[in-house]
């Protein structure tokens, strides 16, 4: 294995350990995030995306690594947030947390990766018919954000930011 490999085995894994530590993993936590009763797992994600778009600017501003930008096609997000978020519903994970629970014990997690790689393989049996069809619905090709409308990666970082604080400090209020 590369350095990159194990790098990555081990950011996972420890993003595989704060995701048990804040108890996202739970069944009653998944639930209270679909009725909108629990905020943990969306203040979980909200400061991982944080994270992650200061260190990928930052790494892309000192040269250490470059942008690869799939297409934004809105249709593909369109549908795929669709079926990403009726299996959740479903299936009470998303991926991560499916992993995360096997990895815990919670062995009927595995229905839940088995659809989630059924629905990848069903996927790629289709994939030829959807390039006229859904992939073809709105694609702005291969841009980011800051690039689609304009402004510095940095500034979007910072307004993403602060409607994230915005937000936990709400969430704190209302108790969710």
């Amino acid at each position: 294995m590369t350095t990159e490999h194990w790098l990555g085995l081990m950011t996972g894994v420890l993003f595989g350990l704060l995701l048990q530590q804040g108890r996202i993993l739970r069944f009653e936590k998944q639930i209270g995030a679909m009725l909108l009763r629990d905020m943990t797992i969306f203040k979980f994600m909200l400061s991982a995306v944080i994270v992650g778009m200061v260190g990928i600017t930052l790494l892309v501003q000192t040269g250490q690594i470059s942008y690869s930008h799939k297409a934004l096609n809105l249709g593909a997000l369109l549908v795929g947030g669709v079926i990403f978020g009726v299996g959740w519903a479903i299936a009470g994970f998303c991926p991560g947390t499916a992993v995360g629970a096997v990895a815990e014990g919670r062995w009927h997690a595995l229905f839940a990766i088995l659809g989630m790689l059924l629905g990848a393989a069903l996927f790629a049996e289709i994939y030829p018919a959807l390039q006229s069809t859904v992939l073809a619905w709105k694609n702005l090709g291969k841009v980011g954000l800051p690039e689609l409308i304009g402004i510095s990666p940095w500034v979007v970082a910072a307004i993403f930011t602060l409607v994230s604080f915005v937000a936990f400090y709400l969430f704190e209020k209302l108790g969710v």
